[in-house]
């Protein structure tokens, strides 16, 4: 995974960070120590030793591993080999979609307003895991390599995770996460769509922005956009 920073005010990316994922925030434990590439190709002007060190140290508390830093200018290289960072190369900073490329290629999304995840790594689901029990509180169900489909309630924090597609045939009110692997591809059914949040590909919404009154609570799909935005479009399935 990665951070594409989108400005070198580093503080302001730290308190966002924290805000969002630190400890004590809702999504707490949304990683479970990740290694991570810090990206600061879009940024305009250079990082600074001090400001790099903080991300690194609230990165590390949201439970990331920064292990690459990847940067258009030069003069900012030193300053990450220093803190223990390896330079990771230019070209790796975008995706290309899994038909034009063999190889596991980065999707870039938006984790605060100032960072930007990136999945680095696309895996096939050639499986599909079917659970037929309600997922409760607390409860983590993760279909890795493929696709899940649950026939049952999803609760309020439970968490449905998935390398393809999810689909929920009942109400889904905890949080899905599919195309976990970097599937850009992957989809998010239910046939009552409620979520306390809701991702695909790292690109996520939560509870906190309401869906539209035409998608809440009803039968939806939730897909990435195809125009490059990376996106969550919602949409309403008529059976």
């Amino acid at each position: 995974m990665s951070l594409l920073l989108k400005t070198v005010d580093l503080k302001r990316v730290v308190t966002e960070l924290l805000e969002s994922y630190g400890p004590g925030s809702d999504n707490a434990d949304f990683f479970d120590h990740d290694a991570l590439v810090i990206d600061a190709n879009k940024t305009k002007g250079h990082v600074t030793g001090e400001g790099l060190a903080e991300l690194i140290k609230a990165l590390q508390t949201c439970r990331l591993k920064p292990v690459a830093f990847r940067s258009a200018a030069p003069d900012d290289h030193p300053l990450a080999l220093a803190l223990g960072l390896v330079i990771a190369p230019p070209d790796a900073a975008r995706a290309k979609p899994a038909a034009e490329s063999k190889k596991p290629s980065p999707t870039v999304v938006e984790v605060v307003r100032e960072v930007i995840k990136e999945t680095v790594r696309e895996v096939p689901g050639p499986a599909t895991m079917v659970i037929d029990k309600p997922v409760r509180s607390g409860q983590k169900i993760y279909a890795r390599g493929g696709d899940l489909v649950v026939l049952a309630m999803v609760n309020q924090g439970g968490e449905v995770v998935a390398d393809g597609h999810i689909h929920v045939y009942a109400p889904l009110r905890g949080k899905a996460m599919a195309g976990a692997s970097g599937n850009t591809a992957a989809r998010i059914f239910s046939t009552c769509l409620e979520p306390e949040l809701i991702s695909i590909a790292g690109v996520y919404r939560t509870s906190e922005n309401s869906l539209a009154p035409g998608i809440q609570g009803k039968a939806a799909q939730v897909r990435l956009s195809d125009d490059g935005q990376e996106k969550l479009l919602f949409e309403a399935l008529d059976f």
